[in-house]
């Protein structure tokens, strides 16, 4: 019978920065991808030099880094594969997310004690195959994301290892991630990282023998996003994907904001903890869900966690992002009764911020007696990660987010 533990909350680096983030804002573990191998080849993404760098911050705080190995490899690649793998494990990294057989072999052999966990681009949907990665050494499978919970507990019913899910971020129209649109359409192969979104470009319908006739597909005068999905967002949720055995709750998006990253991962932390705490009586705090809508993300959806979605877990109208906030600075220091800000967003002298804290609290801080890295006086800050201070005589924490409603 499998045991029930407490989930870790894994969040996306998609640099240093958001590593950092993700970790102080509670994240237990983080995943990034390197400059080779990975699926989000338009990231920052970590040399190997910043990848120990990531290692070691995380590991002083006790806590883990995986990185993605997990494109599908074509020939080229397996030749330069083995000396990449060497390298990650002189990163320290606590395990490698890989979806393709032969990476997986490679890696097997080239550093066979490097814990393995099967990326979600293996689209594991049942018992067996999660059984069979199990036999060939995985720690650990990151379910696919079209499984219902009942069918994710069946799961956990019938095997042993590790099990990691998806609660949180944006959607793919394709199986599992696995998509040619982007390679037929631009040339850039979503199955190697490159991925240029086109579910979410607007689409009409034409016919062959009709030349120069365009037809709504929805009938709306813009056209359509037929393919342009809604985003996950399991928080209710979160006892059901405990009982179903989950013991990695995932959140995507190592291309979103540091913003992003810190207010989902800070939402989660908490929710993680109050149901741990007290899973029969779990309930979501309105101020979880005002948080979630401060960062930028699409209309939300259970994806296929309760059931096959229907017609509505698309967004027809526009593929534009939603968010009632935007970020405009991050705090950096605070002494004496002033704050140091790099900026992120123009500011100006007398408007009331809002402050976002690692620890999740909420502050106000009206901008006064601002100046520059000189010292002189200004009254606005307009310039791209422009560092400033301003008077705060309550303390605010280093690396709390500053932000205006929009």
């Amino acid at each position: 019978m499998r045991t029930i533990v407490k989930p870790e909350l894994l969040a996306p680096a998609g640099n240093m920065e958001k590593l950092r983030m993700a970790l102080l804002y509670g994240a237990d573990a983080v995943y990034l991808g390197g400059k080779l191998f990975g699926l989000r080849a338009f990231a920052s993404n970590f040399s190997i030099e910043e990848m120990k760098e990531a290692v070691a911050f995380a590991h002083s705080l006790h806590k883990k880094v995986y990185v993605t190995v997990n494109i599908f490899a074509h020939n080229a690649d397996i030749n330069t594969l083995p000396e990449y793998l060497k390298s990650l494990e002189e990163t320290g990294a606590d395990a490698l997310l890989i979806s393709d057989f032969g990476v997986w072999a490679v890696t097997k052999e080239v550093i066979p004690n490097m814990p393995l966990h099967v990326s979600t681009q293996a689209n594991t949907t049942n018992w067996a195959a999660v059984k069979a990665w199990e036999n060939m050494g995985a720690s650990r499978v990151v379910l696919a994301r079209e499984l219902s919970f009942a069918e994710m507990k069946e799961i956990g019913s019938k095997t042993d290892v590790e099990l990691e899910a998806f609660v949180h971020g944006a959607m793919c129209i394709s199986y599992s991630g696995r998509c040619w649109l982007s390679s037929y359409l631009t040339g850039r192969d979503g199955n190697r990282g490159a991925c240029a979104q086109v579910c979410r470009w607007e689409f009409s319908l034409t016919e062959k023998n009709r030349p120069g006739q365009v037809y709504d597909v929805a009938g709306d005068e813009r056209g359509t996003y037929i393919m342009n999905s809604k985003d996950l967002c399991l928080l209710p949720y979160l006892p059901k994907l405990m009982e179903a055995g989950i013991c990695s709750f995932k959140i995507e998006g190592r291309m979103k904001s540091a913003h992003y990253v810190a207010s989902v991962v800070s939402v989660y932390r908490r929710a993680i903890d109050v149901c741990w705490a007290d899973m029969a009586h779990y309930a979501v705090q309105p101020e979880w869900l005002d948080e979630l809508e401060k960062v930028s993300h699409r209309p939300y959806t259970t994806g296929f966690a309760l059931d096959k979605p229907d017609e509505m877990a698309q967004n027809y109208s526009t593929s534009a992002y939603l968010q009632t906030h935007e970020f405009t600075g991050l705090v950096r220091d605070w002494r004496n009764g002033r704050l140091t800000v790099e900026q992120r967003n123009h500011m100006k002298a007398g408007e009331t911020i809002e402050v976002f804290c690692p620890d999740g609290s909420l502050k106000s801080l009206v901008l006064q007696e601002m100046r520059n890295e000189k010292g002189e006086p200004v009254t606005v800050v307009p310039h791209a990660q422009m560092i400033f201070t301003c008077k705060a005589e309550e303390e605010i924490p280093a690396n709390s987010i500053l932000r205006r409603k929009i």
